[in-house]
């Protein structure tokens, strides 16, 4: 079956290509025509639904993932006025098949990080009148503002008027409206704030793990990549010993093993 093995290779090949030819950054658009597009930022290819261009603002080393839909206004054509819709700050990172929709006003922070399929969105349908069907009822729309440095998590859902303080943290799946605090963690649906910073007594409940050692300055990419490597290896040493030990017919080094060496 080797042509299957070339047909395969060309393929991905091809794939590959094609996503990095399809990729938007400032210095290679492609058909879209942003507001503005900060040096560093890229689209990955295949993009998702994007429309009304001239009012969404991209800042600088944003990361959108493939999939991801960015939309100001209804639909496309309309005219917006002066001002931005939707802006992102500089580090943003929208992960796969997320969707931002901006038919109001959407502002997302420097450094906010979310996950796949997150979905935000300043306009929500109505269903004032219980006899028109609720698809066709003219939806209200409120501002949304994420503060920087949040993380939202897979699948959280953030809706119209909701204002995010700064590193907020969104659990997976959360439905978010309302304000929340700086520093603050929530989680559910409708979303609560689960744990939350004290200048005095820190996280309120106390964090289960203790926190991560940061990575000493100076250490370089190969240093770490050696460090995992010599980590996994000891690691499975020790899995080895661990399965000896609980083997009934391992019984250890005889005797006389031990007197020779």
């Amino acid at each position: 079956m080797w042509w299957r093995c070339l047909l395969s290779r060309a393929v991905h090949s091809g794939w590959r290509w094609a996503r990095e030819a399809g990729a938007v950054t400032a210095e290679r658009p492609g058909p879209l025509r942003f507001r503005r597009i900060g040096t560093g930022t890229r689209l990955a290819f295949p993009q998702g639904t994007v429309f009304g261009e001239a009012w969404i603002e991209l800042g600088e080393h944003c990361i959108i993932a493939e999939q991801v839909t960015l939309t100001a206004g209804m639909m496309p054509g309309l005219d917006l006025g002066s001002d931005p819709i939707l802006t992102l700050g500089n580090g943003v990172v929208l992960g796969r098949g997320s969707h931002v929709i901006a038919d109001s006003t959407v502002t997302i922070g420097s450094d906010t990080y979310c996950g796949p399929y997150v979905y935000i969105t300043s306009t929500n349908h109505s269903y004032d009148d219980p006899h028109t069907p609720v698809g066709k009822q003219w939806p209200r729309a409120e501002p949304v503002e994420i503060g920087p440095g949040c993380w939202l998590g897979t699948g959280a859902v953030i809706l119209p008027g909701a204002r995010l303080g700064r590193n907020v943290v969104v659990a997976a799946g959360a439905v978010v409206r309302g304000e929340v605090p700086d520093h603050a963690v929530v989680a559910g649906a409708p979303a609560k704030v689960v744990r939350s910073w004290d200048p005095v007594e820190g996280w309120q409940p106390p964090l289960r793990t203790p926190a991560p050692l940061p990575i000493p300055e100076g250490v370089t990419p190969e240093q770490l990549v050696a460090l995992a490597e010599l980590e996994e290896a000891e690691g499975a040493r020790g899995r080895r010993k661990g399965e000896r030990a609980e083997d009934p017919r391992y019984e250890g080094p005889s005797t006389s093993t031990v007197d020779a060496r």
